[in-house]
């Protein structure tokens, strides 16, 4: 019997795993379409390059309809989940919410901000927070004390904006200078108007179950929000929490927690933290060590938030520097099924969050629903 006409293909194949593993992902392929292989890359090819597959088929194999020539991409690519857009979409849901505020009861929320020191990165941090408020209909309050201020002249101005009813939220810029107690000045702001969420009742609130705290951390509460308008599941899943601090790591694994995630937390002095990332469906990385969390690390399609936002030299950038987060972008967005980008990730939604909380604030102390 005559053998039956051949076809020769090429298929071209995009991916970092070396050329014998790309071949293995596609045998299921090949034996079901009785198609024989050899691989154009040769032993000292970057394995990381384009690479064509030489196939020869029997033309039996294939309908008339084929197409001869494929381009099959085995790479896969993490949605991006897009921090600016869900908190451009937040920030509209709160001018909304303001401006029918105002016209039901002729309230508008005050957001007051403590800035100490000349801190050129502090003074643009309070300079953003002071037009996202105007945007969106807050009103602003805004103190700047000098560098060698005593601790009691800004307990004085807390005191002050604590007992103002025209304020809903009181902002401490931090870091503070180093002469002054932090834990004082953060514990002097009222529980009612601490819309950091870093007031020990709210975060002793925060970890215990029946117990509801008025303000959660912005960060933190910005990444559970982001995975909520993804539609990403957390009830039931392993969830990892890459740093502790106070501010991100710690209350994120305890909002994990209260969303029934089975949490755990990597930190400084935790060995073979790859093994235990591995684990995770979920990975939220808040340790400022730039690439850090690499692909090897991560499960494949974990879902990936990068609070991180680390400065590295860049000779090709006009600044001399770029930003990246803790996870390396590259790898894990070949790993990952989705993942924040750095910037334009968690960024925008830790201010968005801020105003979320002021918002509350002024709607619990008015009782307007």
């Amino acid at each position: 019997m005559a053998s039956s006409p051949v076809t020769m293909m090429k298929i071209k194949v995009h991916d970092c795993s070396p050329p014998s593993t790309a071949a293995a992902r596609l045998l299921p392929f090949f034996r079901r379409h009785q198609i024989h292989f050899r691989s154009s890359v040769g032993p000292l090819q970057n394995p990381c390059f384009p690479r064509t597959i030489i196939t020869r088929a029997s033309r039996s194999s294939f309908s008339s309809s084929s197409v001869i020539t494929a381009s099959m991409t085995t790479e896969a690519s993490a949605k991006v989940i897009d921090g600016k857009k869900i908190a451009k979409d937040v920030r509209d849901e709160i001018t909304a919410e303001i401006s029918r505020m105002k016209d039901s009861i002729g309230v508008v929320p005050g957001l007051a901000v403590v800035l100490v020191g000349d801190r050129k990165d502090s003074a643009t941090y309070v300079r953003n927070k002071k037009k996202a408020c105007e945007a969106v209909g807050i009103k602003s309050y805004e103190v700047c004390l000098p560098e060698d201020s005593t601790e009691e002249e800004v307990l004085k101005y807390i005191s002050g904006f604590n007992d103002d009813p025209m304020v809903h939220g009181i902002l401490v810029q931090l870091p503070l200078p180093s002469h002054m107690n932090e834990q004082n000045i953060l514990n002097a702001v009222c529980i009612e108007k601490d819309v950091d969420g870093f007031h020990p009742l709210n975060i002793g609130r925060l970890a215990m179950r029946g117990r509801e705290p008025l303000f959660v951390p912005c960060t933190p509460k910005g990444c559970i929000e982001l995975l909520h308008r993804y539609n990403v599941e957390i009830k039931g899943k392993r969830a990892v929490v890459v740093g502790r601090s106070n501010i991100v790591g710690t209350p994120a694994a305890l909002l994990l927690q209260r969303e029934d995630a089975t949490v755990s937390i990597v930190h400084s002095r935790t060995k073979k933290p790859e093994e235990i990332t591995r684990q995770a469906d979920i990975i939220i990385s808040a340790v400022g060590q730039p690439n850090m969390v690499r692909g090897s690390w991560i499960k494949p399609g974990a879902v990936i938030i990068d609070v991180g936002i680390n400065p590295v030299e860049d000779a090709t950038n006009p600044r001399g520097y770029r930003l990246v987060g803790d996870v390396c972008y590259e790898e894990a967005s070949k790993v990952a099924s989705a993942i924040t980008p750095v910037p334009g990730g968690v960024g925008p939604m830790t201010i968005a969050m801020l105003l979320s909380n002021t918002l509350l604030s002024a709607k619990r102390i008015h009782n307007f629903n």
